[in-house]
């Protein structure tokens, strides 16, 4: 997605579309690889000298209250974000820390006895080793 195509997305989700803003979700879009505020911050400062810490978590709430993007966390502190694309849930390796996106679809997640409760949001991380570090 160029910076355009993000500047309208931003507006049509009532966002004012700043350099910074544009950026930082052009990496989300690009990269896919569920980044936490410090990859973030290393990987633009460079762009954009002027960038702070402060500026990328205050962009990430106005996106997540936008719902273009959504927050996990997969440890205790270690609080992951991206684009939101799909239903998916997570596996980490533990290896070589790669993140995974693993589609779940419309598997029915919640057991009868539940049938009467209601989902906002479902969660599900796995951890092991991946298949290319088993080899």
């Amino acid at each position: 997605m160029d910076s355009l195509a993000i500047a309208d997305h931003l507006k049509d989700h009532g966002i004012k579309p700043s350099y910074p803003r544009i950026q930082i979700y052009k990496y989300l879009y690009d990269k896919r690889s569920h980044p936490t505020v410090d990859d973030i911050y290393n990987n633009l400062i460079k762009l954009i000298p002027t960038l702070s810490k402060t500026t990328i978590y205050n962009t990430l709430d106005t996106f997540i209250e936008a719902n273009l993007v959504k927050s996990f966390m997969l440890d205790e502190n270690e609080k992951r974000y991206e684009i939101i694309i799909h239903d998916h849930s997570h596996f980490k390796c533990e290896k070589c820390n790669r993140i995974y996106d693993i589609p779940y679809g419309d598997m029915d997640l919640l057991p009868k006895q539940y049938e009467g409760f209601k989902v906002n949001e479902v969660q599900i991380f796995l951890k092991g080793v991946c298949e290319k570090c088993l080899k």
